[in-house]
């Protein structure tokens, strides 16, 4: 294998991977010598290093693991953070209701509450760490079931589901229907 190929290799397991790889396991994955493998990361780092970037391979014990460097750290944060913090819109939160008050629901059940397509609502939930998934029902197809997390919990201030308010009931929609009606007919 050429150098060129070798360092492609190693970056593309590397970044792909997202989590520390054994030396040992690099070098199977790779197809390079376990006795190689540190020049090539080192040639990576060099390379990384000469054009600015703000990536670069650390090695962990016996691991290695393709990282930000920490002067990026802010950056990186205030983008994150972002991200976690944008509110939800009102589809998210009608969806996030029917599953936090249902679960564990499919996004059928989701939908056919919502009379609308929810696929990239509750995919969404998921991505913010709101949701995850819970199973498969036992039904043909198989569906996808889905849950709260804790990280929803920690999110709306609840210690577990048991804290959620209650929903309305019929009689107290009904009022509030009837003010509703009292309101607009002054």
């Amino acid at each position: 294998m050429e150098i060129k190929e070798a360092l492609g290799v190693v970056e593309a397991i590397l970044f792909a991977s997202g989590e520390p790889i054994e030396l040992r396991h690099l070098s199977e994955a790779s197809g390079i010598e376990t006795e190689t493998l540190p020049s090539v990361i080192q040639l990576l780092n060099d390379r990384y290093d000469g054009c600015g970037s703000g990536i670069c391979i650390k090695r962990l014990e016996n691991s290695y693991q393709m990282c930000t460097r920490t002067e990026f750290a802010p950056y990186i944060r205030a983008a994150l953070e972002t991200k976690k913090t944008t509110p939800l819109s009102a589809a998210a939160m009608e969806a996030l209701t029917i599953i936090a008050y249902n679960q564990p629901v499919s996004k059928g059940f989701v939908e056919n509450i919502r009379g609308i397509d929810s696929s990239s609502v509750v995919n969404n939930l998921v991505e913010k760490g709101l949701v995850e998934e819970a199973g498969r029902l036992d039904v043909p197809g198989k569906p996808i079931v889905y849950r709260t997390t804790s990280n929803f919990l920690r999110s709306f201030g609840l210690n577990s589901i048991a804290d959620l308010p209650p929903l309305p009931g019929h009689s107290e929609q009904t009022s509030m229907l009837e003010l509703d009606d009292t309101d607009t007919a002054e």
